[in-house]
C-alpha cells in the first residue's frame, strides 16, 4: 500500500509538474506574441493592425467601405424602388436620363443618359404645334423629343452571353440548369450591347405592369398619355395567361412588353426617345431624374423571368442591369454587398462649375477627368450605432453611410459637446461640411378647425388670424433649433427650403408678421405685439374675453412619449403659456395620428416634407386648396384653401423657372406669411463625415449618384489606420510577468516536493 501510496505521491507531483507546464507554454506563448508584436513594428505598408476587419491589402486598394444598416434593400429593380436606403445602388448601377449637377446650388438639372435637357413641343386638342410661351390652360400635350447619347453599352451580364453562332447562352434555362446558380456571379459567360432608346420605352410600359409594383404608376396615369389604358390593357393580358396556374407559381410565362405599345412612350430611332404628356407639365422633366426612368432591357427581364429564378433571388430586386458607372458584383444578404466599376462605362467628365467655396475645398482639382474615380465601394451591415461610429473613427469606414445625411450633423454636436471629441476630430482631419435640405418642418393649424382654423365669418376669419400670428410670434423657433436640432438647422420663414426657385434668404425673405425686419438683419417681435394681437383676437391674456374661460388649444402629435419627445412637449406648452394659453398634448402612434389628419379632427400638429424634386411646386401644393388631405385625400395636412393662392398656384404650376414664375412664387409666400395656416418650423441640415484620404466629397440628400464623383488616396489611408491602431502590448507584457512570477515559486516547490518525496521512499524500502 506504501508502495501504492509513493507511487500515487509521485503521480500526483507528476500532475502538478504537468499543470507547471501549462503555465510555463503560456507564459512562453506570450512572451512570442510580445517578441512577435516587436517584429511586427516595421514597414506600415506590410503590415495589418490586429483589430483590422481588413487585410492590408484591402485597405490599399482603391476602394471605399462603407455601412448600412438593419437590412439589405429590399428593392433594387428602378420600377418599384423609392427608398432611401436603395438609391446608392439604383442611382449609380442605373443611368437616368437626366441627373443634377454635382456642386451648383440651387440643383440644375443636367444630361445624363440624354445628350440635352430639351423643352418640350406643345400640342392643341387637334394635334397642331403651339407657341412655346402659350398659356398651360391652352396645351393639349407636350411632347418630349429626347435625344440620347451613342454608344452607351449595358454592364457585362449574362442576359447578353451568346455563343459563337450568335444564340442566347441563358435565356432558355430550366430550374435544373440553376442548382449550382445562386448569383449573377456564378454564371461563367456574360455579354453586352448598345443601350438604345427602345430601352427607355420598355422601362416606361413596364411602369403599369402588373407583375411588378410601381409606386408611381398611379400618379404618373395623370401625365403619360395612354399609361391608365394601357395598364389596363396588361392586367387583362395578365389575367388570361394566368388561367389554370397556382396562384402562388411564382414561375409565370414571360410577358413580352415589346409586344404591347402605347402611344405615351416610343423611340423615334435608336437614339431618339418620345414621352407623350397630358397638358402643361413643367416638373415632368424632374421625374426624368428619377430611376423609375432608366433602361431595362428586354433580355435581363426575359432572363430573370426564367422557372427557378425567382426561388433563388435571381430577380432585378437582387441583381440590377444597368449602364452606369458601377455594378453589382457581391450581394449577401443582410452582411455585404459590393459595387464594382462598370468596365464598359465611358466615364463621364468630373464637372468644371462651382462656387467660390467649391474651389477652395479642392472639389474643383479634378475638371474634366473621366469618372469614376473609386473601383469598388464596400457596403457591410452595421446593426448598432455605437460599433458603426467607432469602426468609422478608427478608420476602417471612409464614410459612415452612404445613403444618410444625419451623421455629419450629429459629429457636429458630439464635439460642440465635448472638447475631447472635438481634438480628436482635429487630430484626425475628418471633415464635417453642412447643407440645409430641401425639407422642411413645420407646424399647422387645421383650417376646418373653429378656433385656429379659417373661421365662419369674416369677422371670425380676422380673429382667428391673428390669434395664429400672436401663437406664430410666441413660439420661438430659434430657441428650438438651439435647443432640439444642436443649432444643426436653419430657421424658416415661409414654405420653401434654400435651393429652390423663389427661396429668398433673409432679410428680402423675412416673414414681416413674425420678424421686424430693418436692413442688417431680423428680430422676432415682442412678446407684447403676441398678446396684443391675442387679445384682439378676443382672447386677453389667453381668456375668452366674453366667456372668461381659459384658451386650451390642443397639440395632436405622433409617436410616443419618450424622454427626449416628453421634453420636447414640455417646452411647446411653456411657448404657449407665454400667452397665457393652455396647450394639451395629444400623442398617439403614427398610424392613428395619419388617421386623424385624414378626418380632418387634429388642431395643432408637426410634420415634415421631403422634397421628391427641386422645385416650389413640390411644396406649394402642400398649401393648395383642391389637395386637401380631410376632403381629398391629399397631402394638404392642414387643409388650407385661399382663392388667391389657388389661382396663383395654378398659374405657376404651368410655368417654366425664370421672372414670371419667381414673382408669383413671391406673392403666394407672402399670402401664406399673412394668413399663418403654418409656423413655418426649421430647415433641417444633413451633413457629411468625410476622412482626410476621401476627397470630392460634398453633402447632399438630393443627388444620389455621388459616389460617382468621390475619390480615395488609400495609400494615406493605410498609414493613418496603422497609425491610429497600434496594439497596445503592455497588457500581454504585464500577463507574462504575471506567469513568470508564479511559475518560479511553482516550479521551486514541486523540486522540494519530489526531493522529500524520493527521500521518503528510499528510507521505507531499507531492510
Amino acid at each position: 500500500m506504501r508502495l501504492t501510496r509513493a507511487c500515487g505521491a509521485t503521480t500526483n507531483a507528476r500532475g502538478a509538474w504537468s499543470g507547471v507546464r501549462r503555465l510555463v507554454l503560456v507564459a512562453s506563448l506570450a512572451c512570442v506574441a510580445v517578441a512577435g508584436a516587436a517584429c511586427s513594428s516595421g514597414d506600415p505598408d506590410e503590415r495589418t493592425p490586429l483589430n483590422s476587419p481588413y487585410t492590408a491589402d484591402a485597405q490599399r486598394e482603391n476602394a471605399m467601405y462603407t455601412a448600412f444598416t438593419q437590412r439589405s434593400p429590399k428593392y433594387l429593380d428602378p420600377t418599384s424602388s423609392y427608398s432611401v436606403d436603395e438609391t446608392p445602388y439604383t442611382y449609380n448601377i442605373y443611368e437616368t436620363l437626366y441627373g443634377y449637377h454635382y456642386l451648383k446650388r440651387p440643383y440644375q438639372l443636367v444630361p445624363r443618359a440624354a445628350r440635352d435637357v430639351v423643352e418640350p413641343t406643345y400640342l392643341d386638342a387637334q394635334g397642331q404645334p403651339l407657341p412655346a410661351d402659350v398659356p398651360g390652360d391652352q396645351v393639349a400635350q407636350s411632347v418630349y423629343d429626347i435625344p440620347i447619347k451613342p454608344g452607351i453599352r449595358f454592364q457585362p451580364h449574362p442576359a447578353f452571353a451568346v455563343d459563337a453562332q450568335g444564340k442566347d447562352v441563358y435565356r432558355h434555362l430550366t430550374p435544373a440548369d440553376l442548382q449550382d446558380k445562386y448569383g449573377v456571379p456564378d454564371f461563367p459567360q456574360t455579354g453586352t450591347r448598345e443601350m438604345t432608346a427602345d430601352d427607355y420605352v420598355y422601362a416606361i410600359r413596364r411602369l403599369a405592369t402588373t407583375r411588378v409594383t410601381s409606386p408611381i404608376y398611379a400618379h404618373m396615369t395623370d401625365y403619360i398619355v395612354g399609361l391608365k389604358e394601357y395598364g389596363d390593357r396588361l392586367r387583362a393580358i395578365d389575367k388570361e395567361m394566368r388561367k389554370g396556374l397556382d396562384p402562388t407559381n411564382r414561375d409565370l410565362p414571360w410577358l413580352d412588353l415589346r409586344k404591347y405599345a402605347f402611344e405615351g412612350a416610343e423611340a423615334l430611332d435608336p437614339h431618339t426617345l418620345r414621352i407623350r404628356v397630358k397638358g402643361k407639365y413643367p416638373q415632368f422633366k424632374y421625374w426624368l431624374a428619377m430611376t423609375f426612368f432608366s433602361p431595362i432591357p428586354w433580355e435581363a427581364d426575359q432572363f430573370y423571368n426564367q422557372p427557378g429564378m425567382a426561388a433563388k433571388n435571381l430577380t432585378l430586386n437582387y441583381w440590377p442591369v444597368g449602364t452606369g458607372p458601377y455594378m453589382l458584383t457581391e450581394y449577401k444578404e443582410n452582411r455585404r454587398h459590393v459595387l464594382s466599376r462598370n468596365p464598359n462605362y465611358r466615364g463621364e467628365p468630373y464637372p468644371c462649375d462651382g462656387s467660390d467655396e467649391d474651389r477652395a475645398q479642392g472639389l474643383l482639382a479634378d475638371c474634366g477627368k473621366p469618372t469614376p474615380f473609386i473601383d469598388r465601394i464596400v457596403f457591410n451591415i452595421e446593426k448598432e450605432g455605437v460599433p458603426l461610429q467607432g469602426k468609422f473613427m478608427q478608420g476602417y469606414y471612409d464614410v459612415p453611410q452612404a445613403d444618410r445625411g444625419e451623421y455629419g450633423v450629429a459629429y457636429l454636436v458630439a464635439i460642440g459637446d465635448s472638447k475631447e471629441k472635438a481634438a480628436l476630430f482635429a487630430d484626425r482631419a475628418i471633415r464635417l461640411p453642412t447643407t440645409v435640405e430641401t425639407q422642411n418642418w413645420y407646424m399647422g393649424f387645421n383650417w376646418k378647425d373653429p378656433v385656429v382654423g379659417k373661421g365662419e365669418t369674416p369677422e371670425q376669419q380676422e380673429r382667428n388670424r391673428k390669434l395664429r400670428q400672436a401663437i406664430s410670434i410666441a413660439v420661438d423657433w430659434e430657441e428650438y433649433v438651439t435647443i432640439f436640432e444642436n443649432s444643426q438647422a436653419q430657421v424658416a420663414h415661409g414654405p420653401l427650403p434654400p435651393g429652390l426657385l423663389g427661396y429668398r434668404d433673409v432679410p428680402a425673405g423675412a416673414n414681416p408678421v413674425v420678424y421686424d425686419i430693418d436692413g442688417n438683419g431680423v428680430k422676432r417681435k415682442s412678446l407684447d405685439v403676441a398678446k396684443q394681437l391675442l387679445a384682439e383676437a378676443g382672447y386677453p391674456a389667453g381668456r375668452n374675453a366674453v366667456t372668461g374661460q381659459p384658451l386650451v388649444l390642443n397639440y395632436d402629435a405622433m409617436g410616443g412619449v419618450s424622454p427626449a419627445a416628453r421634453s420636447q412637449f414640455d417646452w411647446m406648452v411653456r411657448q404657449y403659456a407665454k400667452l397665457g394659453i393652455q396647450l394639451e398634448i395629444r400623442t398617439t402612434d403614427y398610424n392613428r395620428f395619419q388617421d386623424k389628419m385624414l378626418r380632418g379632427v387634429a388642431q395643432i400638429y408637426l410634420w415634415g416634407w421631403n422634397a421628391d424634386y427641386p422645385d416650389a411646386e413640390n411644396f406649394l401644393f402642400l398649401l393648395y386648396g383642391p389637395n386637401g388631405k380631410a376632403t381629398s385625400g391629399g397631402e394638404n395636412a392642414s387643409n388650407y384653401a385661399n382663392p388667391e393662392f389657388d389661382r396663383l398656384f395654378e398659374q405657376m404650376k404651368f410655368l417654366d423657372d425664370g421672372p414670371d414664375k419667381e414673382k408669383i412664387i413671391e406673392r403666394m409666400t407672402a399670402i401664406v406669411q399673412q394668413d399663418a395656416p403654418w409656423m413655418f418650423g426649421y430647415f433641417p441640415k444633413s451633413g457629411g463625415a468625410y476622412h482626410q484620404w476621401v476627397g470630392n466629397g460634398k453633402p447632399t440628400q438630393m443627388i444620389r449618384n455621388n459616389l460617382q464623383y468621390m475619390k480615395l488616396d488609400p495609400a494615406l489611408r493605410a498609414r493613418k489606420i496603422d497609425e491610429w491602431n497600434r496594439p497596445v502590448w503592455w497588457p500581454l507584457i504585464l500577463v507574462a510577468a504575471v506567469l513568470a512570477l508564479m511559475i518560479v515559486p511553482a516550479v521551486r516547490m514541486l523540486r522540494r516536493r519530489e526531493g522529500a518525496t524520493a527521500l521518503h521512499t528510499g528510507e521505507e524500502g531499507q531492510p
